[in-house]
């Protein structure tokens, strides 16, 4: 299962939201087909509806799970500094982390590799150093709350380290 759905389904989890979770078997390429373009022309999952709001990308997703559903606003905090660090955060999981580990996970899954360059794991073990680095200074990814940031990178991490395995260090 994907990472970014697996935050979103932590999220419902975590917020109490009832979902239908409906497949979608990628190497079989349902995520083509002209009905699920309509709702993500870009073609990945996952996809939310929300009676007639249909809203895809994780990154999209999180936050409107916290602001509809959060009984406060602890996991996407409203004050504008604190928001923005989150922001930053999910941005950074997106472009970084999750990029780095679908760059693996895509040779392996969708073309059938079994060998992975060194040169993508080195990008992901630098992503788990930037990761590390700002856990150095905050509890949290985005500071000393979690926050739907940590679900994001949360999800990544537990899957792409059963591929690049992380340094006790």
């Amino acid at each position: 299962m994907s990472p970014s759905v697996r935050a979103c389904m932590m999220a419902c989890d975590i917020f109490n939201v009832p979902f239908e979770k409906v497949p979608i078997d990628l190497q079989a390429g349902e995520h083509l087909t002209p009905e699920f373009l309509k709702k993500n022309p870009l073609h990945q999952v996952p996809v939310m509806e929300d009676g007639d709001l249909t809203i895809h990308d994780s990154h999209a997703i999180l936050p409107y799970l916290a602001d509809t559903f959060g009984k406060d606003d602890s996991w996407y905090p409203k004050d504008v500094k604190k928001r923005a660090l989150v922001n930053q955060k999910l941005i950074f999981n997106a472009v970084i982390v999750f990029a780095r580990a679908r760059n693996i996970t895509y040779h392996i899954v969708l073309r059938g590799k079994t060998t992975i360059e060194q040169e993508l794991i080195d990008d992901v073990t630098e992503a788990y150093g930037f990761i590390e680095t700002f856990l150095s200074s905050t509890k949290y990814i985005a500071g000393d709350h979690i926050t739907i940031a940590d679900i994001a990178i949360l999800a990544v991490m537990t899957s792409i380290t059963q591929i690049v395995k992380l340094d006790a260090q």
